[in-house]
């Protein structure tokens, strides 16, 4: 796919102590991040959280309050825009629509007095699979088609990091998921440093080797996206990549391997948890579990240690979306519990109005360092300040 002139080596990023203060409120607050040299890392988060003006900042397009940014180890906060060896891909294509896409990826090229300029954009669009239309208009594209030429353009100039600046939500969603496809295999292929923010989380999970979940200008947790599912730290993270059910527990005891809880408030359901597996280990904690990992039961499940049981409860939605059938089971003291169930039979496994238990292994239960309620969500006053400074921007 990609000529082996094209392939390059990235740069690795360094912030420190990045604060980025508007009047009235901090958009940004003691970022410390680290992204090595190739990968491909993504800055996920609401509108609001800080992530774009982060990317802005490491641009050069906004001045931190206070902290660093290194590029490749150099020291490059003072420089302007075009001084940094990064290109930014932005969800508008920012195509020049006089031009031909041959001419919109060399353009760069001639400016910098790049020699071979013309050579080197039919490499850069033979890697997003477009030199077939080079001598085309950018409006007879189709959207996807333009976003490719986007990245070209960027790729053609051969920076030590290229920024994402939500990329792909112009387009719909077929398409969108092919591109998350080729953007992954264009990035192994040219070895470029990729910093993808967006507020998509599948679109981060699906692309990125590194996940960083921003809220309120920090990093609430960073880690491979199938640690990030599989363990959240704290509520935000649990409820912003996929959805999770919460319980408030009572610690009551354990051994070397697991912590035993009650649910608060009674209802006598033991629920247990690997150590390794929990922020908190004593007093009154919340504890989570995928709905995908729960099972449902016709009647009460057998004791195992293994295995956590809630129940009985009654089934009050049913809705099949193809792939799976998603119930809402109401557990007396504990509330509507949500099941994701396989479609591996015809029709589902449960009904409306059905009593049923609800069981999931131990290893599957996480807890979390905050509360229940607690949960970090963005305020409206907090995302509508920010947004005011963004449109302002």
């Amino acid at each position: 796919m990609a000529s082996h002139e094209l392939k390059q080596s990235g740069a690795d990023l360094r912030l420190t102590g990045i604060q980025k203060r508007f009047p009235g409120f901090t958009a940004i607050e003691n970022l410390d991040l680290e992204i090595p040299a190739g990968s491909f890392f993504a800055l996920l988060g609401p509108s609001g959280c800080g992530k774009t003006t982060t990317l802005r900042v490491i641009a050069g397009l906004e001045d931190p309050t206070a902290g660093q940014v290194l590029i490749g180890g150099n020291d490059v906060t003072a420089l302007k825009p075009h001084k940094r060896p990064v290109n930014t891909v932005f969800q508008s294509y920012a195509l020049f629509p006089h031009m031909s896409i041959l001419e919109n990826v060399a353009f760069g090229l001639r400016r910098r007095k790049i020699g071979d300029p013309v050579a080197k954009a039919h490499e850069a669009l033979k890697l997003v699979e477009l030199d077939h239309v080079a001598d085309r208009k950018p409006a007879q594209l189709s959207g996807g088609q333009q976003q490719r030429v986007a990245l070209a353009r960027a790729i053609v100039n051969r920076p030590a990091l290229l920024l994402l600046d939500e990329p792909l939500g112009a387009l719909d969603l077929k398409l969108r998921r092919q591109m998350q496809q080729e953007l992954k295999q264009i990035q192994q292929e040219v070895g470029l440093t990729f910093l993808h923010v967006t507020h998509d989380q599948e679109e981060a999970m699906t692309m990125a080797d590194t996940v960083a979940v921003m809220n309120k200008g920090r990093i609430e947790q960073m880690g491979a996206p199938e640690e990030l599912y599989e363990l959240p730290k704290t509520v935000f993270v649990a409820n912003f990549l996929g959805q999770s059910n919460l319980l408030t527990v009572d610690v009551v005891g354990g051994n070397d391997q697991a912590i035993h809880t009650t649910l608060a408030g009674g209802g006598g359901s033991r629920i247990s948890i690997a150590r390794t597996r929990t922020e908190r280990d004593s007093g009154t904690i919340t504890v989570g579990v995928r709905p995908e990992k729960l099972r449902m039961h016709q009647s009460a499940p057998a004791e195992d240690p293994g295995i956590n049981v809630i129940g009985p409860g009654r089934i009050t939605d049913v809705s099949f979306i193809g792939v799976s059938t998603q119930y809402t089971v109401e557990v007396p003291g504990i509330g509507n519990v949500e099941v994701f169930a396989q479609n591996l039979e015809a029709g589902p496994v449960g009904h409306l109005g059905d009593e049923v238990w609800l069981s999931w292994l131990v290893e599957h239960t996480f807890g979390l360092a905050d509360d229940h309620l607690e949960t970090g969500a963005l305020t409206t006053e907090y995302s509508t300040q920010v947004i005011a400074a963004q449109a302002a921007e």
